[in-house]
């Protein structure tokens, strides 16, 4: 029998491909932080005191959220989990000389999933519901300056005056407490769309919200404009400063089917998200705002409540950094509600047509994933205040690291 010819040798790095080059990590460094819910939204809460100075926090803040994740959009090496509404932070601080009449500073910070970029331009208001809780657990809030009132059966609610420092706005924030000391108590039975079980409810009261970026409701002082976009086409669009400023349009003048409107039906539609980029960003310009910048103004669709549940008085589908929201960003829901209350834009047109607001003063909202009332007092003809109610809870408490 002839012998069989010999095996050559080949070298372990032929057989194997090159692992993939990753940045190199020198060491890993902590701060501590909270791990929370806030509405519909989920992030960090971190004491101003422990991070570095502010130069620095495009480091630390994306190494924390597990970004930029450029490849893959998970975010599975950080805190976050690959979606804008999970991608947030909250640093609280004591409030400056300047705004002595409120009792905790509070900063957003939106970061940017695929590239990392963090966004301060505008305030959340899901996460806006952390701040005053979590300041008052934080002991960040002298004796001396703590409210808190008594219900009829007896329970006991925290009054925080919360300064937001990107829209340099007050956001009044009423809690339940319980125990000794008095500490914020998640348990309740208030049902949240978009959250499974019930909370106690926190209420946000959103002191002359109009004008926060802006400095006027209705920024170029009409309530609906036509905008021009790169094809050559024009679209109508509410342009509207209460909370966070918004875009906008009616799924009628886009010629889109209102009845399967879905984030999932948006997401696959390439062309449809290109052209509400662009409608985004020809708003941005028109109200004075940088359109390079992602989460300020954001674009909603509105369309009229339909075959939804009884009680809806409009319905939205919003856009958030380029994603088809799965609720509603709560400033946007808050100015959506208060220009109902604008003569002529297009969300006040669509309560109109179907003879306005259920309950004096309050709009309901039909999203994605449910509903949400939105309460405006309108003073001397202005938007005075505006109130929502959201559910909380601390998911974790320890120390993340970046």
């Amino acid at each position: 029998m002839a012998a069989m010819p010999a095996l050559r040798a080949r070298p372990w790095r032929r057989l194997c491909k090159p692992p993939t080059p990753r940045p190199r990590r020198y060491s890993q460094r902590s701060l501590p932080a909270w791990f929370v819910r806030g509405g519909t939204s989920n992030g960090l809460v971190i004491r101003r005191e422990h991070l570095p100075p502010q130069e620095l926090w495009p480091t630390v803040l994306p190494a924390a959220m597990g970004a930029p994740d450029p490849q893959f959009g998970r975010q599975l090496d950080g805190m976050g989990s690959g979606v804008s509404s999970t991608s947030k932070v909250v640093v609280l601080a004591p409030p400056s000389a300047s705004h002595a009449d409120a009792d905790v500073a509070f900063t957003f910070v939106q970061v940017g999933i695929r590239d990392g970029a963090l966004d301060l331009a505008g305030n959340c208001g899901n996460m806006s519901s952390v701040a005053g809780p979590a300041a008052w657990d934080l002991g960040m809030i002298p004796p001396g300056r703590r409210v808190v009132e008594e219900d009829e059966q007896g329970g006991k609610w925290a009054v925080v005056r919360v300064f937001n420092t990107n829209t340099s706005k007050v956001v009044v924030s009423r809690f339940k407490v319980e125990g000794e000391p008095l500490a914020y108590a998640p348990d309740g039975d208030y049902a949240m769309d978009g959250v499974p079980g019930t909370n106690s409810a926190i209420t946000l009261s959103f002191v002359d919200p109009a004008g926060a970026k802006t400095g006027r409701a209705l920024p170029t002082g009409n309530a609906v404009d036509e905008l021009a976009l790169p094809d050559g086409s024009t679209v109508a669009a509410s342009l509207v400063d209460v909370g966070n400023p918004g875009v906008f349009v009616s799924t009628h003048s886009l010629g889109l089917d209102a009845a399967s409107l879905t984030p999932a039906s948006v997401e696959a539609n390439p062309a449809l998200k290109a052209r509400l980029e662009h409608i985004r960003r020809a708003g941005a310009s028109r109200m004075g705002l940088d359109p390079d910048t992602a989460s300020v103004p954001k674009v909603v669709l509105v369309f009229p409540a339909g075959a939804a549940p009884a009680g809806v008085d409009v319905r939205c589908l919003a856009m958030s950094m380029g994603q088809a929201h799965r609720a509603m960003p709560l400033t946007l829901a808050l100015c959506l509600g208060a220009s109902t209350h604008l003569p002529g834009t297009l969300a006040a047109e669509l309560l109109a047509a179907r003879g306005g607001a259920g309950r004096e003063g309050t709009v309901t909202i039909g999203h994605p994933s449910g509903r949400l009332d939105v309460g405006t007092e309108m003073r001397d003809g202005r938007i005075g205040a505006a109130r929502l109610v959201r559910t909380a809870r601390v998911l974790m408490k320890g120390e993340v690291f970046y």
